[in-house]
């Protein structure tokens, strides 16, 4: 019995050691989506629309692990609005595709906060 009550205050310690960093990971992982949104919006200024989706797609991989992560509306926003800028930079619009980052980096900046 001593043994089970050992091994099962082990398992919680460890559970609420692990718990925190996962709470982290979310808040990470949008920190890394608004830093390649704000690289995609500097290299699309430049008129670089391949830079563009090259960020444009690491920012919506990090965004949606956010959303998986944890909800939030405005993360969902700045998914929509980065597809929609890898989408315009693949037709080779930089201009376009940086008007749609610089709105997805507004809705990712919200859901920070």
């Amino acid at each position: 019995m001593n043994r089970r009550i050992f091994v099962l205050a082990l398992g919680l310690a460890a559970a609420g050691v692990a718990l925190p960093r996962f709470a982290f990971a979310a808040e990470d992982h949008l920190g890394e989506a608004i830093t390649h949104t704000q690289e995609a919006i500097k290299v699309g200024k430049e008129g670089n629309a391949k830079g563009v989706v090259t960020h444009a797609e690491a920012a919506l991989k990090h965004a949606t692990a956010a959303a998986q992560a944890q909800a939030n509306p405005h993360t969902q926003q700045g998914i929509t609005h980065l597809e929609a800028a890898i989408s315009t930079a693949e037709k080779n619009d930089a201009k376009g595709a940086t008007a749609h980052a610089e709105e997805a980096l507004t809705h990712l900046e919200q859901a920070k906060k």
